[in-house]
């Protein structure tokens, strides 16, 4: 059957449109769901009348800004026809700094050998990022975002308390990442201040995602290749350095808990995706394997997080090297006290490269662009869901607006970075847990898989669940994530119990994922038989 093109539903909208009264009737669809235009939006739609929104778009469409907001996208447009640039997105966001740094926290933060270090990020990392995987195969069936996407988990209403945690995912993730570039170019010129390093790489960021879509892809296609040089620099460095110490394993209770709460930190940042993932494959058309998306995705994934934690771990075994007369003159030990993940890399870099060295610590910088670009882009996203209000302001003035508020954030939080960083990664991979907890259930138990859709229904809340299931699910995923945290500020019941006090060790995610899940079974089977959607 061929594809339909230029035929769209009248029940497609825009920011402008009034949505579709459907007085709680099921639109219909005869065409099967690979070829239902419904819902779908035009891209010259966005700049059609004398509105100012509509002004605005036409200005922006000028310099070749990408239109379009969270409105699904129709198949004509659907032109991203290379599934490499899939997996690059993922290569690009992943290859750099800010996931050497999770590796260097098992060190001086956890403690923690090298071997069970090791262990404990590729274990985890191949658990993180699965769901990341399979929600990126969902943008070219349905041509929605991930947001979007959720109202069938969560609602039309519940999903709107989930996109308030994204947006402050996104931008707490920015706001670290942010600091961590600004770290290295304080190393490589003490003169810089912090808050001119947090401007530097916050507005590169924003000139690119500014573009949207397209130019987003093409700069996530090139820029992992410089920033994979460098590090391979890095690790020829300290490999010919002959500093690199095999720290032994821990044992008993304490060794317990380190582990636990490593393997929260990185399933925070691998799975810290999960809630972006179909914005990066809606413009892909129908067509595209679901299988080949899936591995496009884990390969651009599993690569760089497994390659810089690694490189990040190992690195930071230096710090407990005595070099000379004791741990006081041990350099990398200096270099992480005086300027965190910066000042590490610098005295790899430094003393064997020279200026070089500081050349390449520049570009260690820059690749937190690369890591910035879709928190930065799909926070507009999110922002977007929020109301019929939020969708009528263009998509590129909530990334400027995101933009502005990052780095009021990230300015101020400069000199905090490792406690910012543990803190942030354990809450994000919490709520994720939550979402994936409720998200995975629905599709596979109630809905049946990809078949279960009624794609036409995401403009219509009285055909959405109702969404009351998925929001007590979620106060019992909040619920397990606090009963099993394990954080400076508070350790959970079960959570002390895991590991050494009173430190305990932290399983707030899986006990999420636990809590969330299974209620939520419970709860949706009440509430679809009470009001059977």
């Amino acid at each position: 059957m061929g594809i339909i093109k230029n035929e769209y539903n009248v029940q497609g909208y825009s920011p402008t449109d009034s949505y579709p009264d459907t007085e709680g009737k099921r639109l219909s669809s005869t065409l099967p769901i690979y070829a239902d235009e419904t819902g779908a939006v035009p891209g010259e739609s966005f700049a059609i009348g004398n509105s100012l929104y509509a002004r605005i778009q036409r200005f922006a469409k000028r310099f070749g800004v990408e239109p379009r907001g969270i409105e699904r996208v129709p198949e004509d447009e659907r032109t991203d026809k290379t599934l490499a640039k899939v997996g690059t997105m993922w290569l690009a966001a992943n290859m750099v700094v800010s996931s050497f740094a999770i590796g260097a926290l098992a060190i001086p933060v956890f403690h923690l050998g090298f071997v069970d270090a090791l262990l404990t990020i590729l274990f985890i990392n191949l658990l993180g990022i699965t769901p990341v995987c399979f929600f990126s195969t969902f943008g070219p069936v349905f041509g929605l975002r991930q947001m979007i996407l959720s109202r069938f988990f969560f609602g039309w209403y519940g999903v709107k308390v989930i996109a308030i945690f994204n947006i402050l995912a996104c931008v707490g993730w920015s706001s670290v990442n942010v600091i961590v570039g600004a770290q290295l170019l304080h190393a490589v010129n003490h003169s810089v201040p912090g808050y001119a390093g947090i401007i530097i790489i916050a507005a590169a960021t924003f000139l690119v995602t500014l573009f949207g879509y397209k130019v987003v892809h093409y700069y996530e296609f090139y820029s992992w290749i410089p920033s994979f040089i460098i590090f391979l620099i890095v690790l020829g460095a300290f490999a010919h350095s002959g500093d690199f110490v095999n720290i032994p394993m821990g044992v008993g209770r304490s060794e317990t808990g380190s582990v636990l709460s490593f393997a929260s930190s990185v399933f925070g940042f691998a799975t810290g995706w999960t809630s972006l993932a179909a914005d990066y494959t809606v413009y892909q058309p129908h067509t595209v394997s679901r299988v080949k998306t899936f591995a496009w995705t884990w390969a651009g994934l599993i690569f760089p997080l497994l390659f810089t934690e690694t490189l990040g771990l190992a690195v930071a075994t230096a710090m407990t090297f005595d070099q000379e007369t004791g741990g006081p003159t041990n350099r990398y030990a200096i270099g992480y006290e005086t300027s965190h993940i910066g000042g590490l890399l610098a005295e790899v870099l430094f003393p064997p490269l020279g200026r070089f060295g500081h050349f390449c610590l520049v570009i260690l910088a820059l690749s937190i662009i690369a890591n910035n670009c879709p928190n930065i882009y799909s926070v507009s996203l999110s922002l977007q869901v929020l109301g019929r209000w939020t969708q009528a302001v263009p998509r590129f003035i909530w990334t400027f607006i995101a933009t502005l508020v990052y780095c009021a954030i990230s300015i101020p939080g400069y000199s905090h970075f490792e406690t910012i960083l543990e803190n942030f990664m354990l809450v994000i991979g919490y709520w994720l847990a939550i979402y994936e907890g409720i998200a995975l259930p629905e599709h596979f138990l109630f809905k049946g898989g990809i078949s279960g859709y009624n794609i036409a229904d995401y403009t219509s809340p009285h055909l959405l669940p109702p969404g009351i299931a998925a929001t007590i699910a979620f106060c019992f995923g909040v619920l397990g994530a606090v009963m099993g945290m394990a954080q400076v500020w508070f350790v959970g019941p079960i959570g002390r119990h895991i590991g050494e006090a009173p430190f305990g060790g932290d399983i707030g995610f899986p006990l999420a994922f636990a809590f969330a899940s299974i209620s939520y079974i419970g709860l949706r089977t009440v509430e679809k038989g009470k009001f059977g959607r």
